[in-house]
């Protein structure tokens, strides 16, 4: 983006954090109006199936059209936010379009924290006009999104030699959707490391037996989209039949459950080597307990809004990390006090499970203002050039808009794209037949505020 900036002969500058600030001048005659500020984020979410060799740190993005969408092939597209970021650019190096003075602010880190936006200098920007080019429903504007935070649980491991002459049965959940963790986690698919626990848990209580691994998730705003066990039985090959038997039932039951949202979710159970340590009865009986009992999904719905998730958590990564079980929750809710009210459920079945907690502070909310000036222009816009009535509401999704706002006093903020769908999955797709229309009313907006 640096060398962007720098090409077009725009002022360009990297604050300390490491986010890009890109001023162009207005179109002549329009120097002294407002200073409009451009956003999006420069990161992507990397995720990708569990058949595919693709190396995010060498391997190039494969796009392929998919009737009239374009998706990656086995990943995600990295559209969230590219989109965004695409739109900026054109803008940027376009000579023909009628604008004031623009700030293209480019963030980092949105994906794994807002830490971009968390680190903005409150200097750093003139404009108090912001459009934020991160949002995923064609014919939608969006003017407010949910606040979140996460929690680390940490339950100490107590480790065994493993019995001679037990059996091993490796367990694993593939296939599952997936997704965003805020915008996707309404469509109730399937949390594949809450899945296995439960399985596990219901067959712990016919028969007993020990882990000696569980893991599943790999990003803290992605829903699980795979998770593995393995288990050891002392009593040998009597056992892992009985085992096997009884987990294959409950698989059953889950699938049959699961099966309109996830057609695809895959168990299989196969014979392993005997691992050397496994984890004593009292911390196998621990795991299956917390990791059963935390709660994710949807946990209440706006009481404002209709149809909008105000309060969910997902239960994102699962892994054993120098002698404890790691457990890494996202919780977001657009109402402060739901938010705290569920964390400290959260901490309270992991302390009761004898686990520490970590609960650092979370983003800001941004709140809806139906007045907004910036809110009135692109509606109106919208039916003009566009020829349709947006619908105009808030997302179960961190924008960086409400940690911007908190630091820009009085930024007149509004969100619109595309439409983008499955994000953080390698189901994500762009319609592109959208893109045109955002683009055109991007344009439109900044001529019109000019």
């Amino acid at each position: 983006m640096v060398d962007f900036g720098k090409s077009l002969g725009l002022k360009t500058v990297v604050d300390p954090v490491g986010n890009v600030i890109i001023s162009k001048p207005a179109t002549s005659g329009m120097e002294n109006r407002k200073s409009v500020v451009l956003q999006s984020h420069l990161d992507m979410v990397h995720q990708k199936n569990g058949d595919s060799d693709f190396d995010f740190d060498k391997d190039a993005i494969k796009p392929q059209m998919d009737g009239e969408y374009l998706k990656a092939t086995g990943t995600t597209l990295g559209s969230d936010n590219g989109i965004g970021l695409a739109a900026m650019l054109a803008v940027m190096e376009a000579g023909d379009l009628v604008h004031g003075p623009l700030e293209f602010l480019f963030t980092i880190d949105e994906e794994t924290g807002l830490t971009g936006a968390a680190g903005l200098g409150g200097d750093m920007l003139e404009g108090r006009c912001l459009i934020n080019l991160d949002s995923e429903e064609e014919g939608v504007l969006t003017v407010g999104c949910a606040g979140g935070a996460d929690t680390q649980v940490k339950l100490p491991l107590s480790a065994k030699k493993a019995p001679a002459g037990a059996a091993t049965l490796k367990v694993s959940l593939a296939g599952l959707k997936g997704g965003h963790s805020g915008i996707d986690i309404h469509l109730q698919r399937g949390n594949a490391v809450k899945l296995v626990a439960r399985a596990l848990y219901a067959a712990s209580l016919e028969g007993p037996f020990l882990l000696a691994d569980l893991s599943g998730g790999n990003k803290h705003n992605a829903i699980p989209r795979e998770a593995f066990a393995t288990v050891v039985l002392p009593g040998g090959a009597d056992e892992l039949n009985a085992l096997r038997a009884k987990l294959e039932k409950e698989f059953e039951a889950i699938a049959a459950e699961y099966r309109p949202a996830e057609p695809d979710m895959k168990f299989e159970l196969a014979e392993g080597d005997l691992p050397a340590e496994v984890w004593d009865d009292a911390t196998t009986a621990a795991v299956l307990r917390l990791v059963h009992g935390l709660p994710h999904g949807v946990v209440a719905m706006s009481y404002d809004i209709a149809g909008l998730v105000e309060t969910s958590t997902n239960l994102a990564i699962v892994a054993a990390s120098e002698g404890k079980l790691v457990i890494h929750m996202s919780s977001r809710s657009s109402v402060a006090s739901a938010l705290e009210g569920l964390r400290q459920r959260i901490a309270a079945i992991a302390t009761t499970a004898g686990a520490e907690v970590i609960q650092e502070e979370g983003y800001p909310g941004w709140q809806p203002d139906m007045n907004s000036k910036v809110l009135d222009v692109v509606k109106n816009l919208h039916q003009e050039v566009l020829g349709s009535t947006p619908e105009v509401g808030a997302v179960h999704a961190g924008l960086e808009c409400g940690i911007i706002g908190e630091k820009f006093p009085g930024m007149d903020m509004i969100s619109f794209g595309p439409q983008i769908e499955f994000p953080h999955s390698p189901d994500e797709r762009v319609k592109v037949g959208t893109v045109n229309g955002f683009y055109r009313l991007l344009t439109a907006t900044l001529e019109k505020l000019a």
